[in-house]
């Protein structure tokens, strides 16, 4: 496949092409906190799945703002890559490297020293502290690895290599199932040996994925740069930084509303935990898709061809809309036995009905959390960060806000009810910005600075 089929190919095509290695590949990374989760649940017990669950939002967290680095890194290198200025984008995917093992390694220590705290804030169930601090200080430790593969993959995908990061999620994903099932099941490691899995195996993947990088890069005939340029780094964090919001605006909220969910007890926190994992999937194309559009706008612009771009954009939508119904389907026909293999014959009726109940009311909203995030990877690659950080926020307040004022009176239903509503907000915002033009303005700008750097 040709490395410039995003500014050759026809819109939908090319995003297809694009898109559907990442919804694979985040499929499959997202089975990394599935085996944990059902493995736990099924061998030691509800307890334990609620320990790995209450750890969950606050890992996410991390996670999100991994991607939404690697985001950041991604669309100044499309830009790059789409230009054919090899050597200014060797700069500033080194720039990216160093920038951000930097602060995985700032975020790993407090996180390692006060993860426990963090967790009794959080309203924590007492039955399940113990287990869920023990999982989340593996897990910090593991945290360089996380920020390395997923800087990685991000940059994979600004060269059009999106196949590239999918193999490595294949293997370390299986892996990781694997390390599951002997450092759990066999040495009977319970919830420690889930977290410890999961390190072992993102790290193998993680250095693994330099290497096949590094000789990628030599294939493009890069000449020699320095390791690190400070005014990379500025245009990539005026992306990264509303990217990480967009990317966390989820985990986030989940991490305050689960204030909210612990106080209704470990067994509909186990319920609850596993529904969201189910959610954490269904948005993987979702996500895809915007990421795809992102990367899509970047490279376009980057080529001068900012013409494709409201074309890309009705293709997503389309894409979005088959995805919504194909979820909805599976969902309301099968929600028994999802929730069931998490928490397998020793869950609660309580924890039953808590997962069962959040994912029949899910199943009919994905459409929104997709028209969400492909109009905001549309401003995201086209450098409109402004009002897409305000849409964020607005999708944030209503959903923190509405659980907290309503679920402790009216039940816990009202958590996810909340959900839906911050986002049609948020694609409300960032559609009627889209609407304004100015992406466009944004675009025409780039495309001028990028011939004078050429007339240079």
């Amino acid at each position: 496949m040709d490395n410039d089929y995003l500014i050759q190919k026809k819109p939908l095509k090319a995003l297809i092409l694009f898109a559907l290695p990442m919804m694979v590949g985040n499929l499959f990374q997202q089975t990394y906190t599935m085996a944990d989760s059902a493995i736990v649940g099924r061998l030691v017990g509800e307890d334990a799945l609620a320990a790995v669950g209450a750890s969950y939002a606050l890992t996410n967290i991390f996670i999100c703002i991994a991607i939404g680095g690697g985001i950041g890194a991604s669309v100044i290198v499309s830009r790059y890559f789409g230009a054919k200025e090899y050597n200014r984008m060797k700069l500033a995917v080194s720039t990216a490297f160093v920038s951000f093992l930097a602060v995985s390694i700032v975020l790993a220590l407090p996180g390692l020293l006060w993860g426990r705290r963090i967790l009794l804030l959080l309203n924590t169930p007492i039955d399940v502290l113990d287990m869920a601090a023990e999982y989340l200080g593996i897990y910090f430790l593991g945290l360089p690895f996380l920020f390395m593969y997923n800087v990685l993959s991000s940059t994979f995908n600004a060269l059009g290599k999106s196949r590239i990061p999918l193999y490595f999620l294949i293997f370390s994903s299986l892996f990781n199932i694997a390390l599951d099932f002997l450092l759990v099941g066999h040495f009977g490691l319970e919830v420690a040996g889930a977290a410890w899995a999961t390190l072992i195996a993102q790290g193998i993947s993680a250095l693994l994925s330099f290497g096949v990088f590094l000789y990628v890069l030599k294939k493009l005939a890069c000449g020699k740069t320095r390791l690190f340029d400070g005014a990379e780094l500025r245009d990539m964090t005026k992306i990264a930084l509303p990217s990480i919001l967009q990317q966390s605006i989820v985990s986030i909220g989940m991490m305050l509303v689960q204030s909210v969910v612990n106080g209704f007890g470990s067994q509909a926190l186990a319920g609850f935990s596993a529904g969201m994992r189910v959610e954490s999937i269904c948005v993987v194309p979702m996500s895809a898709i915007g990421n795809s559009l992102s990367s899509y706008a970047a490279q376009n612009i980057g080529a001068g061809k900012s013409d494709r771009i409201a074309a890309g954009y009705h293709a997503a939508n389309k894409m979005v809309l088959a995805c919504a119904a194909l979820i909805a389907l599976v969902l309301e026909l099968f929600y028994r036995p999802i929730i069931a293999f998490f928490l397998g014959d020793k869950g609660t009726l309580a924890a039953l009905s808590t997962g069962q109940d959040y994912l029949t009311f899910m199943g009919w909203f994905f459409c929104l959390i997709g028209f969400k995030m492909a109009v905001d990877g549309l401003l995201r690659g086209a450098g409109d960060m402004k009002m897409f950080t305000i849409a964020n926020l607005a999708n944030l307040f209503i959903r923190v806000a509405f659980s907290m004022a309503l679920a402790p009176r009216f039940g816990i239903e009202m958590v996810w009810a909340a959900v839906p509503i911050g986002w049609f907000a948020n694609w409300a915002i960032s559609f009627l910005q889209y609407r304004t033009g100015r992406w466009k303005l944004l675009a025409q700008q780039a495309a001028e600075k990028r011939e004078e750097r050429i007339g240079k």
